[in-house]
């Protein structure tokens, strides 16, 4: 939650605030031109045939197709002593391509479109119209408009990425906004993420995920304290901690001392059994392929983590060192902690050996131990996390699953899903069997 204010892209936006800055030719008014249709082969060709014949300049043009159906608008410069004979020509070459047309003119008072400030990804299973509309009202309450929006992700929830505009945005603005979104979710049941549009949300770069319960699905030191029957007491002392109620790095030299005694083969029995969250590899392996770097901090141990970081080939990796005399755990760490203000300083680190600004990073993590990183970091996301840290977090994500964070930074499952098939890494497990098999994605 870096300040932006100096790379606010309102800075560099023309006099016409409202949208796009054109330049008409002489003699020529601005129009408004739609077709739209099932998609076929030619229709796009027969469209500008007939624009080209009579003279049209070309301001901007947008087209998609869904499912099937063609929409297809162009903002235009035309001899408005031409109109009528350009309507026709669209109407009568078009009709035998089952296209519908209009055409309007555009009047001075009339503003172009806006430039979206924002975006919000809605993530869940299901996300039904009722979600959308009461989303969109909240939207409208605040005076934000919905400018488009589109499917982002079909598995292993749905996801829909909407540009919004917000009125008269101001550089820190948005904020009530953002707190009306995050109340809501819990109501739907779906995840809403809200950030800045443009630039600064494609800048991102550097990812650094926390590791328990975030990366991994379980708790290193519990797992090792299973080992030394010490599990329910420990679990006790990590929730407290968890939850901001005792100093981290207390509560870690107090349930390492649980483990003193333990042999230190424990610890790859414990690394043996790590499971990673599912998603887990779809998220970093797609990052990677993008270029971004990626890294985990953890509160947790080295030696455990070790072997999964470089099967990951994660970018980073830091942890807390488990001291062990000929061949035993003494129930102690050594060198300095990683708690809540090492993991802040760690992402800084990363971002300066990076060649990176600090708006360009993201940290993903989940109890209050991730606080400073979180509010360090470009964009902070809590995973499933502790009441703590969704206070401070730019969005929450409350579904198991660690790709959310890929659709959360624009990224689609269309583009993963070619991106793996290409590469042979495609795979899509049954959700039912997520708690078995997804981890492996």
């Amino acid at each position: 939650m870096i300040p932006v204010a100096d790379f606010d892209a309102s800075s560099v936006v023309s006099d016409n605030s409202q949208g796009l800055q054109v330049s008409l030719q002489p003699g020529l008014e601005s129009a408004v031109i739609t077709l739209t249709g099932h998609d076929r082969p030619g229709v796009t060709a027969a469209f500008f045939r007939v624009l080209s014949a009579h003279n049209v300049q070309l301001l901007d043009v947008e087209q998609s197709q869904f499912r099937g159906h063609l929409s297809l608008a162009a903002f235009v410069g035309l001899d408005p002593a031409r109109e009528e004979r350009l309507r026709e020509g669209l109407v009568d070459t078009l009709r035998g391509h089952g296209q519908r047309v209009s055409l309007e003119m555009y009047s001075q008072e009339q503003h172009s479109s806006p430039r979206s400030t924002h975006v919000a990804v809605v993530m869940g299973d299901p996300v039904t119209a009722a979600d959308v509309s009461a989303i969109g009202q909240t939207l409208a309450n605040y005076g934000a408009n919905i400018d488009r929006i589109r499917g982002i992700a079909d598995y292993p929830v749905t996801g829909l990425e909407i540009m919004i505009t917000i009125a008269n945005y101001e550089p820190g603005g948005g904020h009530s906004l953002r707190k009306a979104l995050a109340e809501m979710t819990h109501e739907l049941g779906v995840d809403i993420a809200i950030e800045r549009a443009g630039l600064l949300r494609r800048s991102k770069r550097l990812v650094m995920f926390d590791c328990d319960s975030t990366l991994i699905t379980g708790e290193v030191i519990e797992m090792l304290a299973a080992h030394a029957g010490k599990e329910a007491e420990v679990a006790e002392v990590t929730e407290r901690a968890m939850r901001g109620e005792i100093d981290f790095e207390e509560s870690l030299r107090e349930r390492v001392a649980t483990l003193k005694g333990l042999d230190a083969s424990v610890i790859d029995a414990v690394a043996d059994d790590l499971e990673l969250t599912p998603g887990a590899r779809t998220t970093i392996r797609t990052l990677k392929k993008m270029g971004y770097r990626t890294a985990v901090v953890s509160g947790g141990f080295i030696q455990v983590l070790q072997d999964l970081a470089e099967d990951l080939e994660l970018d980073y990796v830091r942890a807390n060192t488990l001291e062990i005399v000929d061949g035993k755990l003494t129930g102690r760490v050594i060198g300095e902690v990683v708690d809540r203000a090492r993991k802040a300083s760690l992402l800084r680190e990363f971002a300066e050996d990076s060649g990176l600004q600090m708006y360009q990073t993201v940290a993903v993590g989940d109890g209050a131990n991730d606080i400073d990183m979180l509010s360090a970091a470009g964009l902070g996301i809590a995973f499933n996390a502790k009441p703590a840290l969704r206070e401070v977090a730019d969005t929450s994500v409350n579904y198991p699953f660690l790709d959310e964070v890929l659709h959360i930074l624009g990224i689609p499952r269309e583009e993963i899903d070619e991106s793996d098939l290409e590469h042979g890494t495609f795979r899509r497990v049954p959700l039912e069997f997520v708690g078995a098999d997804y981890s492996a994605e």
